[in-house]
């Protein structure tokens, strides 16, 4: 079967416009790598249905896709207002308040924030609906109510979102809802967990300590969407297995002209680090209701391609659009044209001489710096970690790179990393046997030919399953 295969990957959101089996399989032939479940919507019932058909799926087609679930994390709302809406104009005075309320326009509740009345202070600002409303902080009585004027007035609507960019907001980055949903995301061992509203690297330490108590293989992305996760950025990349430049919530907690180069910093550091990194929000946004994006859109796509991502995201293209196949064609194709024309492949990652893994980062350092200089079709690596394949996916190379692993596991996780196809194999019975049968793997797959020069890294003796220490340069027969 012919699925598109890119380097950049494509993660998309799975919704009630993708969670049939005949939608899906469309997405999936049209190349998405990583299928997320927004904890933020839909039940438990509904998420198990849709993991269990992904990997129905991934048996039928022979696919690889992985399993993002997204943790909601302490989202802030106002509550519900008469009549729905009502309007809000500047100079207005209003009163939140943590208690029970049905708004009006002179006074709104807060909710999922009961801390709201003691972290905030006068002068901070309010910012409602993606930051459509503004409001600044008049008083607080640091129990229940808080009074504020509007900035920037317009419609005000029930449940909208709160964001609070001037404050140091106390809630953990686990709810009591995350906490639920975490302990039915650990029954199906997905591959991938987002972490939102992240703010230091501790969040992700106490959330890895939960995943190993359940014996759980799940590795974690951290969702920046805030600027005291733009300040702890080097501890949280440290921290993390993965990251997620969440710019629907960043470009409202920070200025939004930042935004770019705040991008273009942490998927910079992210690479530096070997940490898989996806660019989420509004990137063809348009496509919710029309079948084709915006130009800016497509610039978009591209430009997060040239940074070097690891993966670009859709979110209510996917879940909610009408063209929810469609959708991954488009960006399949954007990603395509770019990394045929114009990709800044090779582009080195510094190997670190003051690693323990000082060592083994520079055999794979080394087998892509051969390849580029013989021009090599392939590297083809062994692993079981899966170490191996993040380090030779941080050097960008322009050859393919192909891992072979007996971690099934494995597999499915590895399609969130850039460059990266990855291949069951579990014989292991000695360095040139296994050479010689990847090699032809590959062969009666076309995806190498007689003649192709590939690079090979391994471990020797390779029953041992050490750490990666040979590479084997090999001319296909």
């Amino acid at each position: 079967m012919n699925i598109p295969y890119n380097r950049t990957k494509i993660v998309a959101t799975i919704g009630p416009a993708s969670r049939g089996r005949e939608v899906l399989t469309g997405m999936i032939r049209s190349g998405l790598d990583i299928a997320r479940i927004n904890f933020s919507h839909g039940t438990h019932e509904d998420h198990l249905e849709t993991i269990q058909l992904i990997r129905q799926l991934n048996e039928e087609l022979g696919t690889s896709v992985g399993i993002l679930a997204d943790l909601q994390g302490p989202k802030i709302r106002i509550g519900e207002v008469t009549d729905g809406s009502t309007v809000v104009n500047e100079g207005d005075i209003i009163t939140f308040t943590i208690n029970d309320f049905l708004g009006t326009r002179e006074k709104v509740q807060i909710r999922g924030y009961d801390q709201f009345p003691k972290d905030v202070a006068p002068g901070e600002l309010i910012l409602l609906d993606d930051g459509k409303l503004q409001m600044r902080i008049l008083e607080t009585n640091k129990e229940d109510t808080v009074r504020a004027e509007v900035v920037h007035g317009g419609v005000l609507s029930s449940r909208k979102g709160v964001n609070l960019p001037n404050t140091h907001i106390s809630c953990p980055s686990l709810t009591e809802k995350d906490l639920t949903d975490l302990a039915f995301v650990l029954t199906q061992d997905v591959e991938w967990i987002a972490l939102s509203f992240v703010r230091k690297g501790e969040d992700i330490i106490d959330l890895k300590k939960k995943i190993e108590a359940a014996h759980s293989n799940s590795k974690v992305v951290a969702k920046i969407e805030m600027p005291e996760a733009i300040q702890n950025i080097d501890e949280i990349i440290k921290a993390t297995d993965g990251v997620m430049v969440a710019r629907g919530d960043l470009g409202v907690e920070i200025p939004m002209e930042e935004v770019p180069l705040v991008q273009k910093m942490i998927v910079k550091k992210c690479i530096d680090h070997c940490r898989p990194v996806i660019i989420a929000t509004q990137m063809m946004e348009s496509m919710i209701h029309t079948p084709r994006p915006s130009r800016a859109e497509v610039n978009d796509v591209a430009n997060s391609v040239l940074d070097g991502t690891d993966a670009v995201m859709l979110s209510n293209e996917t879940a909610m659009g009408q063209f929810p196949v469609l959708a991954i064609q488009t960006m399949q194709r954007i990603i395509e044209h770019i990394e045929q024309l114009n990709y800044p492949y090779n582009s080195f990652n510094e190997v670190e001489s003051e690693s323990d893994t000082y060592l083994f980062d520079s055999i794979c350092y080394s087998a892509c710096f051969l390849a580029q200089k013989t021009n090599a079709e392939a590297i083809i690596g062994m692993t079981y970690s899966g170490y191996t394949a993040f380090q030779l996916s941080s050097h960008r190379p322009r050859a393919r790179t192909y891992i072979f692993t007996g971690n099934k596991h494995l597999l499915n996780t590895l399609s969130l990393v850039w460059g990266v196809r990855g291949f069951f194999y579990d014989k292991f019975e000695s360095t040139d046997q296994t050479i010689k049968d990847v090699t032809e793997f590959l062969k009666s797959r076309d995806l190498v030919k007689s003649g192709d020069v590939v690079i090979n890294t391994a471990s020797a003796p390779i029953k041992e399953r050490g750490r990666t220490n040979t590479i084997r340069l090999t001319i296909v027969e």
